[in-house]
């Protein structure tokens, strides 16, 4: 398979993925101004995994670039980081419906760190197959240094989902909180993984 068909095949599912989160964005049906403000919840939800999966995207753009060919853990792999990505828009709407809510709300915060967990532990390992184990399969051969220095900078948002997650039995609001700050990083050129 070429780097082209996987990319082409991965841009459809984050395409589909993307989209599906706003379709839990409901229009409200009475007192515009007062539905607009008690939603934030929805808004906070869809605005911090819009990023996530849209920063998801650019990244992996990034490092299926960086590919000269692909092989079937390759393959895999992305299927694993495809899978735990389009659960995104179903751990979000859950995020946005119980974030009020007086029973469930921990709950729904602990699947939504996890789900934002999943993919990132999906990516880390997806890169660390390419950047350290199958190095060979790259376009141009990179120094071992910028190799780690790009593998460590892809799988730094991991522990923040970790303690995203671990937090959700406290207060749903600092996971969203972790969360979106997380999306905000890697939405820096700095944290680009093109480095």
């Amino acid at each position: 398979m070429t780097t082209t068909r996987l990319e082409s095949f991965s841009d459809g599912v984050l395409a589909v993925a993307i989209t599906l989160l706003v379709l839990d964005l409901n229009v409200p049906h009475s007192d515009l101004a007062h539905a607009l403000r008690t939603q934030w919840p929805e808004y906070a939800a869809y605005v911090t995994s819009f990023l996530t999966v849209g920063i998801i995207w650019i990244n992996h753009h990034v490092m299926i670039g960086r590919l000269r060919a692909v092989d079937h853990a390759v393959m895999f792999l992305n299927l694993l980081l495809l899978m735990s990505v389009v659960v995104i828009p179903f751990s979000t709407n859950l995020m946005a419906e119980y974030l009020r809510a007086r029973t469930g709300e921990h709950l729904a915060a602990a699947v939504y760190g996890g789900s934002l967990l999943a993919m990132g532990l999906s990516f880390g390992a997806m890169h660390r197959y390419i950047l350290l184990g199958r190095h060979d399969l790259l376009a141009v051969e990179l120094p071992i240094a910028q190799r780690r220095r790009i593998f460590a900078r892809a799988v730094s948002g991991v522990t923040p989902y970790v303690v995203a997650t671990a937090a959700a039995p406290l207060s749903p609001y600092l996971t969203l909180g972790i969360t979106f700050a997380v999306a905000v990083f890697y939405a820096l050129p700095a944290a680009s993984t093109a480095g």
